[in-house]
């Protein structure tokens, strides 16, 4: 960790054009309104952050994606910060090292995370992995991770470092969800024996529901909930209980998804964008049989994380998402009718946005990418 409350500098951010959004159907988002200004706080830096997730107790976790996980608790009181021992090694490089970190929904009373990482395997190879333990803080400037257990891996591993995804959720349904990319291998996605483009629904132990929509097949087919995905980084429910993501796409067509039982996505068959050596992709709307996204975007987004609004401090947003934008170093805020959505506004940040997650106290806080990345506080302007 570079540096934390060194400065609390406030900065104004408002809303430039969603002219780049294309919506599935092809009709242009709405721009957002100029006028929306956020007041920001710079809150310190982290080296390659990549997620960060609050505790019931108001404590936040933050990964750096060289492998070390970071509490920061930002009580009334002297803020504490420190570091949580006890990661496993992870395999760093590419897009690959430390990635998400959540707490169990009965946190208060069994005081377990769960993260996840690129682990290395034979022969120059690696993969995902998510693993639990509980988070044992017993002392002001650190805190270690006791049981840690492996509960799931993305198989096969392959020599790629790139589009791990692993992006994990609880649901209201109270079951784990699982982003995990293609690993830039392509077909593997439509490929229902292995578990790379796809998203996996687990018990709260690592092992198959017995109502996935493929559990009677077995293996790791068991535990696909929906496949042809390509690189899911973000991957929130929304206030109804429908599972959303959002995902790379090629050269163009980043998508949002409604993620639904047992349906397939297309990937490598169809998509928005195209190889990026020029070779085209059928669009999405040219076959039948896939679930096609809510919104696609050309230029590309390159999301990383989404959330789902649900607080007071910005009342108007309730139920809309608010999406880090990567290439845009932008917040990307969409709204929904129902199974439909639209992209109304953008804040552009200057910087790679890589996280964004909502405070107790209903705050926005973003997570810049790479190092250095600045941790901020957003509130409503003035």
């Amino acid at each position: 960790m570079r540096t934390l409350f060194a400065s609390l500098s406030v900065l104004a951010l408002v809303a430039c054009s969603a002219s780049e959004g294309v919506s599935a159907q092809g009709t242009q988002a709405e721009s957002g309104a100029a006028a929306e200004v956020f007041t920001v706080e710079e809150m310190g830096s982290f080296a390659e952050p990549w997620a960060m997730t609050f505790l019931p107790n108001g404590i936040a976790l933050i990964t750096e994606k060289e492998g070390v996980m970071r509490f920061v608790d930002f009580g009334p009181d002297t803020p504490r910060m420190g570091t949580i021992s006890g990661v496993p090694e992870v395999d760093y490089g590419g897009q690959g090292g430390l990635g998400d970190v959540v707490p169990h929904p009965d946190f208060a009373e069994n005081s377990m995370i769960y993260f996840s990482y690129a682990e290395a395997g034979d022969g120059d190879t690696r993969g995902a992995v998510v693993a639990r333990a509980r988070l044992v803080m017993d002392e002001a400037d650190a805190g270690r991770l006791e049981d840690v257990e492996t509960i799931w891996r993305q198989l096969p591993k392959t020599g790629r470092r790139g589009h791990y995804s692993h992006r994990i959720v609880f649901g209201p349904d109270g079951y784990l969800y699982i982003a995990s990319g293609d690993r830039q291998e392509l077909e593997p996605a439509q490929d229902t024996t292995n578990n790379l483009g796809t998203i996996v629904r687990l018990n709260h132990d690592g092992s198959v529901p017995e109502d996935n929509p493929f559990a009677d097949q077995g293996g790791m087919t068991a535990e696909i909930w929906s496949y042809g995905h390509r690189n899911p980084l973000g991957l929130a429910f929304a206030p109804d209980g429908q599972l959303w993501d959002v995902e790379h796409g090629p050269a163009g067509g980043d998508e949002l998804n409604l993620v639904q039982r047992g349906v397939n996505y297309g990937w490598p068959t169809v998509s928005d964008g195209d190889h990026y050596d020029g070779r085209p992709i059928p669009d999405n709307d040219t076959e039948t049989g896939f679930g096609e996204p809510a919104i696609v975007w050309t230029p590309v987004i390159a999301p990383g994380a989404m959330i789902f609004y649900t607080g007071d401090m910005f009342a108007d947003w309730q139920g809309d998402a608010l999406i880090a934008g990567l290439s845009t170093n932008a917040l990307i805020h969409v709204e929904f009718d129902g199974d439909s959505a639209q992209e109304v506004a953008r804040y552009d940040f200057g910087n790679r946005v890589r996280e964004v997650e909502q405070g107790p106290d209903g705050a926005i806080w973003v997570l810049e990418d790479g190092e250095g990345g600045r941790l901020l506080r957003l509130t409503p302007g003035a």
